[in-house]
């Protein structure tokens, strides 16, 4: 899920309104628009294996990821 906030009076303040749970902890990442991000070699060799892991077949439903994540 990704939500969009601005800063207003040192506060974050939602652009949208939510649905998430009263307490929820949420991660925050700040954008920057005009920085370019680039990739650790690591953060790509990660992906390589990712992608042909899911080229092999050797992939899990997101159904059941997102159950188990939601189960945690």
């Amino acid at each position: 899920m990704s939500l969009r906030a601005r800063v207003r009076n040192g506060r974050l303040v939602l652009d949208e309104a939510t649905d998430l749970p009263e307490g929820s902890e949420v991660r925050l990442l700040l954008v920057d628009d005009e920085e370019d991000w680039q990739p650790s070699d690591a953060q790509v060799a990660a992906l390589q294996k990712s992608v042909a892991q899911a080229e092999r077949g050797e992939v899990v439903p997101a159904e059941v990821v997102l159950r188990e994540l939601r189960a945690r």
